[in-house]
């Protein structure tokens, strides 16, 4: 029997830039309930909010300070309270992020923490002592942040080091201490009490240390995923907050492990029999295209045989063992769009991309703007870029290579983080109907022609395209093969066809995309055509069994018995 999550269709909320509901620049929790109607519409039935919880917001909330508490910015709990009353009566499940790494250095465990070696909360923190060598005070280990720089921060009052994986605001918690793990739960049971369905595990993967030895990738500073990524020790602490928090309450949990995590590890964490997670969030499929290799966007060429390999390589492990997310991006990736897509075929690119992930095994979760097609923003500068990430990224490339600093910064402008988070396009009047105010960041110039006001009201339009998706899954004579049917991925050695097959009892529906900007030949003799699904072309062209694609067309339909 199916779980509600398996044949849900989520979408992500990155409340920041979403909707501004009190005319402030800033998105905030009533601003999602305004938009619950027309995520109902879309045929969204699951969403997942970013963190609101209080912050400040080194890096856009995922640095909490209080875990009990609302951000002024975002509005009240009474707020949140009124945002979950209306999604249930919509009947739309509501999941948080649940950040379980690190917490803010300004949060009430961390202040006390630094106080003195004996305080109670000491060993809620990661601390070491500093090394010397050749005089001069080094930290413990060579091991580096993902943000830049080392994982290591070094505070005066204790004269030891604080272990931080990401920013130096951001101090990673000490899993191997019960007293965290009962104090996370806690916090899992407070939200879950008000009435939430589950949570999305923010950087889960990465909860268990290592032995506090120095990398052997290099002498310097150096980022050595293997050391603080996926060790044995996490799966110990995930079963905790499993039996402690996630099956009294039957959450709905969803393990962000990055592309760090081998298939092996994923079936650890998230087969139906783990005992851990729900489904994993992996980013594997995310970089399959030359994006490194460029100057210039037009010029991104994707790597389809690569990008069919990875996602079948998902697909085919997890068939009969567990439950994947189908997701081409979140808050932390470019727009899909202008990543797979291409822009002269804006539309016809977009909803492409949407049907061959959105018809797979597995539970759909769109990124908001992703259903009209937002792309990429246009940034020249690194000025325009906010994102901390990107920053002291491109700050410790060119303190290397000072060499390269152009191109280093070039690339940062197309792979930065602040792309999926410029705000979201409701309209085509000034600042996109976000806000009647500047908003705290960017408004893509392009948001008078893509904008959710226009698509809703063309029934041709990307947006029509998603509402049509979802509604198959969700509501038509196909949805048990499109939820329940088998995936079989066909024309695996094509370097322009992503191709695949969904079977059940009698029934076989083909997904058929392509990649190409000049007509493709498909031999459909094997597959002949029955009753169409979606399209996104007016008409289909094919003769003597060769189905005709032109540029980034899909189609999908019943093949005839």
């Amino acid at each position: 029997m199916n779980k509600w999550w398996m044949e849900a269709v989520g979408y992500q909320i990155y409340i920041k830039s979403f909707k501004d509901s009190n005319h402030d620049g800033i998105g905030d929790l009533n601003g999602i309930t305004e938009k619950l109607d027309y995520l109902h519409l879309l045929g969204v039935n699951l969403i997942w909010i970013t963190p609101f919880y209080d912050s400040p917001m080194d890096d856009n909330g995922y640095d909490v300070r209080d875990y009990f508490k609302v951000s002024q910015e975002y509005g009240s709990l009474a707020d949140f309270k009124a945002l979950l009353k209306k999604a249930k009566n919509l009947g739309i499940k509501v999941i948080l992020d649940f950040v379980l790494n690190h917490t803010s250095d300004e949060h009430a465990w961390f202040m006390e923490s630094k106080k003195s070696l004996d305080n109670p909360y000491r060993d809620y923190y990661i601390w070491q002592k500093p090394i010397m060598v050749d005089g001069k005070m080094l930290p413990p280990t060579n091991w580096g942040s993902f943000f830049g720089g080392s994982a290591w921060k070094y505070d005066e009052t204790t004269n030891e080091y604080y272990m931080k994986i990401f920013s130096d605001k951001m101090p990673d918690l000490n899993w191997k201490n019960p007293n965290v793990v009962q104090s996370m739960i806690e916090v899992g049971k407070w939200w879950l009490d008000l009435g939430i369905d589950g949570f999305r595990l923010d950087a889960v993967s990465h909860l268990a240390r290592e032995d506090f030895v120095d990398s052997t990738f290099a002498k310097d500073t150096v980022l050595d995923w293997f050391k603080f990524s996926n060790l044995p020790d996490n799966h110990k602490y995930l079963n905790q907050l499993y039996e402690g928090l996630f099956k009294p309450y039957n959450a709905f949990t969803i393990g962000e492990v990055g592309g760090q995590a081998s298939i092996d590890e994923a079936i650890k964490y998230a087969s139906f029999d783990s005992n851990e997670v729900s489904m994993v969030f992996n980013f594997d499929h995310n970089w399959h295209n030359n994006i490194w290799d460029i100057t210039d966007l037009k010029d991104i060429k994707v790597n389809v045989i690569p990008l069919k390999e990875t996602l079948n390589k998902w697909q085919e492990t997890f068939k009969d063992i567990g439950w994947l997310p189908l997701n081409w991006l979140n808050h932390d990736q470019p727009r899909v769009v202008s990543h797979y897509g291409h822009v002269d075929y804006h539309k016809e690119s977009a909803k492409m991309l949407a049907s061959i992930m959105y018809l797979s095994r597995g539970t759909p979760f769109i990124y908001q703007g992703e259903e009209i097609g937002m792309t990429n923003y246009p940034f020249k500068e690194l000025s325009e870029i906010n994102d901390i990430s990107t920053l002291n990224s491109v700050k410790n490339q060119i303190a290397m290579e000072p060499e390269r600093a152009y191109q280093i910064i070039e690339k940062a402008l197309m792979t930065s983080r602040d792309h999926p988070r410029t705000m979201m396009q409701w309209h085509h009047t000034e600042y996109a109907g976000f806000s009647s105010v500047k908003p705290w960041f960017h408004v893509n110039p392009n948001y008078t022609e893509i904008n959710v006001f226009d698509q809703m009201n063309d029934p041709t339009s990307i947006w029509s395209h998603y509402q049509k998706l979802f509604s198959l899954r969700r509501f038509s004579k196909y949805s048990k093969t499109l939820i329940n049917g088998t995936y079989e991925m066909i024309l695996k050695d094509d370097p322009n066809l992503f191709v695949y097959l969904r079977h059940y009892q009698k029934e076989t529906i083909i997904v058929i995309g392509s990649f190409s900007t000049t007509e493709t030949i498909m031999d459909i003799t094997n597959y002949p055509v029955g009753d169409i699904l979606i399209h996104n072309y007016e008409d289909i062209s094919y003769e003597n069994n060769n189905l005709k694609l032109r540029p980034y067309e899909t189609i999908s339909y019943r093949i005839k018995e």
